[in-house]
């Protein structure tokens, strides 16, 4: 029986290690990186969405980085596409894919081949229900959701009020819930997910360590640029963790001191957020505990499924 074409996805929290791993396993197993990180795809926003550095680009391709300028926007749909351009470009070169990122949706839509609405933004729409979450709040909008989609209101918190009007939006424009619109067909991949993780509060004085690394390598010079640039705070660029408070600091609303204090504190909650998306207890992931032998040990698993996809084959 011959296997489909592998892909190794490294997924985990923020601020684990989880690029440092992968550009190891490409050096080991001539793999190229994937990126599923959905502040990277923008161009300039470099130190505060730790994009590779020109040197470790130099060490190893990476794919799906610098894509768009902070006012344009990529589409889940559009990303999804490029990734699957990607790894046939690699699996083209005879060399292995890993995707990596801790972007949920990035991976999933990935991994497990979600058929995505090609709906393009409404701008009007949008505002008309951003306006009336002000108003209202986001509860009634989230009620209007399960009126016309109860499935996706059921997996959608209501105070997730981007993802309640995306899905709303599809609604008005196809007529068709954005559930029933979701299916998933499953890409042609063999597929091995790794996780990185370590202990909880380890990981967040880690996380707090490299925000204070950022600040030292530029970061506030680099949001200060973006700012004169004309890239302002309504741009979802711009609402990513440092890039807000930052342009809150820029703009005179509160203190440098304040702006690292909440930069860290929602990174804490971006890494619980994550750890949602990608459970301890799936069954898919390989879980590994980031520490010394850490590369050791993923190569170890990466060589025994590469070795059984090979057994199998008869190869």
């Amino acid at each position: 029986m011959v296997h489909s074409a592998p892909l190794i996805v490294i997924v985990g929290p923020t601020a684990v290690g989880k690029s440092a791993l992968a550009i190891e396993l490409c050096q080991r197993f001539e793999g190229e990186i994937v990126s599923a990180d959905s502040r990277q795809v923008y161009c300039g926003l470099d130190i505060g969405t730790a994009k590779p550095t020109p040197q470790e680009r130099s060490q190893v391709p990476h794919h799906l980085v610098d894509l768009v300028t902070p006012d344009e926007q990529l589409s889940l749909a559009e990303y999804q596409e490029l990734a699957y351009q990607a790894v046939a470009d690699i699996h083209s070169r005879d060399r292995l894919p890993l995707l990596v990122g801790g972007t949920g949706q990035y991976v999933r839509a990935v991994v497990e081949g979600w058929s995505i609405p090609r709906v393009p933004p409404q701008p009007d729409l949008r505002r008309r229900m951003l306006q009336e979450v002000q108003e209202w709040g986001h509860q009634a909008l989230h009620d209007r959701l399960a009126e016309v989609d109860p499935a996706a209101a059921a997996r959608i918190d209501a105070r997730n009020v981007r993802r309640v009007i995306r899905a709303l939006e599809v609604y008005e424009v196809t007529g068709q819930p954005i559930s029933e619109l979701q299916k998933k067909r499953p890409p042609p991949y063999r597929i091995l997910q790794l996780g990185l993780t370590m202990e909880r509060q380890a990981l967040y004085k880690q996380a707090d360590r490299r925000i204070e690394r950022m600040i030292e390598r530029g970061l506030l010079d680099e949001v200060r640029r973006l700012v004169a640039q004309s890239y302002g705070p309504r741009l979802s660029a711009m609402s990513g963790i440092g890039y807000a408070e930052l342009g809150e600091y820029l703009g005179g609303k509160i203190s440098l001191e304040e702006a690292i204090r909440r930069m860290k504190a929602s990174t804490r909650h971006f890494i619980r957020h994550q750890y949602n998306w990608f459970r301890l207890d799936d069954p898919r992931i390989h879980w590994i505990e980031q520490g010394p032998q850490v590369v050791e040990r993923a190569a170890a698993i990466i060589q025994g499924w590469l070795r059984g996809a090979k057994d199998e084959n008869g190869n």
